[in-house]
């Protein structure tokens, strides 16, 4: 029995199902040239920047530090890549991970799974991905998560890929969820306005309705990007194999994931989201609003890192409203905190002890 953990948000009985022996991380990493649209977001320091986070995200996880640019990914003034929480859950619960490449612009310099795929397109102007990659995607990950289910009893599922929130915003809305104004964003100031305009744009290219309703796949190829079916496919493997519970780590793109499976009628059972509390108490978003609506049996739970506490003002902009989620960092967190019943303050004390060595340390040098 999972003692109740006053740091992880969510019923009693969900933390109870969901605490695992041997969990297992998964990172997906991708790339949508919606990321590129000025304003979107703040995943990298400058717009040619972008393409670089989330092959950087990966190799942090693994190194500690980058390889493909020099520091760690970080906002333009500076905040750095959630990737330091995630890595300091792993590293606290010795948790395994593996990094999946679908889609990267730029190839990170570690060892990986690569499905093959291209990275996705912007979808104001252009179909996000070739229905045959889309395909390829969700077969692949189908493949791989079955495999993942047989050395797990909880498979966690995070990703990186700026811009993520706005192909969310797109599929969701394809899918008939009421999604405007309703997906987070990586800053304080949620560019609700600019989102819509971009699926708007895009829409209004690739002819869809929302009251006619598209079918998941269509949407993802039209208006999603290649994280989504690559997740989905991930999932759905796991789930299928039977050994194994799936808790999809992040916001509310992967609200987004949890309706494209719906729409492929995936069963949902032993699944449940796993965020950190800026997403789910982020006033200008409404996760929990998204999954009810999309599947409300699936339950969402959330943890407390306590980075307003932190000594790091990098770390404390997260609980002010920057960067919030990504590279499964709430989901990271609460499968160490369920696996060694760690405290919120005991979770603090190990993503300070990261970010002092990983960037403080970096910068002195």
């Amino acid at each position: 029995m999972v003692q109740d953990q006053d740091n992880i948000i969510g019923a009693k009985q969900a933390k109870t199902k969901f605490s695992a022996k041997n969990p297992f991380f998964c990172c997906v990493i991708s790339h949508t040239a919606t990321s590129e649209v000025p304003g979107l977001t703040v995943a990298g320091a400058n717009p040619d920047l972008v393409k670089y986070t989330s092959p950087a995200d990966a190799e942090f996880l693994h190194y500690g530090y980058c390889r493909c640019i020099p520091g760690v990914p970080a906002t333009p003034d500076g905040k750095p890549t959630p990737a330091v929480i995630t890595k300091a859950a792993l590293e606290l619960a010795e948790i395994p991970f593996l990094v999946v490449d679908a889609g990267t612009k730029v190839k990170p310099d570690i060892p990986c799974v690569s499905l093959g795929v291209k990275p996705g397109g912007n979808i104001a102007q252009e179909n996000a991905m070739d229905v045959s990659d889309t395909k390829r995607a969700l077969e692949y990950g189908h493949a791989l998560g079955r495999q993942l289910a047989r050395s797990s009893d909880l498979v966690v599922i995070g990703e990186s890929i700026p811009g993520g929130t706005t192909t969310a915003l797109a599929v969701l809305s394809a899918l008939g969820v009421d999604a405007q104004f309703k997906v987070s964003s990586s800053m304080p100031e949620n560019p609700h306005e600019l989102k819509n305009k971009v699926v708007q744009s895009a829409f209004a290219r690739a002819r869809i309705s929302t009251a006619d309703g598209t079918p998941a796949l269509e949407a993802v190829s039209l208006v999603g990007d290649p994280m989504m079916p690559t997740v989905a496919g991930i999932t759905a493997g796991a789930l299928e194999a039977g050994g194994a519970k799936v808790m999809l780590a992040g916001g509310t793109q992967m609200a987004a994931v949890l309706a494209v499976m719906k729409g492929l009628s995936i069963p949902l059972a032993n699944l449940c989201m796993g965020t950190t509390v800026y997403v789910a108490k982020d006033s200008s978003a409404d996760l929990a609003g998204l999954i009810k609506q999309v599947s409300p049996e699936v339950p969402v739970l959330a943890c407390d890192l306590q980075l307003e506490k932190s000594s790091k003002p990098g770390l404390q902009a997260f609980a002010r409203g920057f960067v919030k989620e990504g590279v499964g960092a709430g989901g990271s967190s609460i499968a160490a905190m369920l696996k060694t019943n760690a405290s919120g303050k005991k979770m603090l004390a190990a993503i300070e002890r990261v970010y002092e060595r990983s960037i403080e340390k970096k910068s002195l040098t």
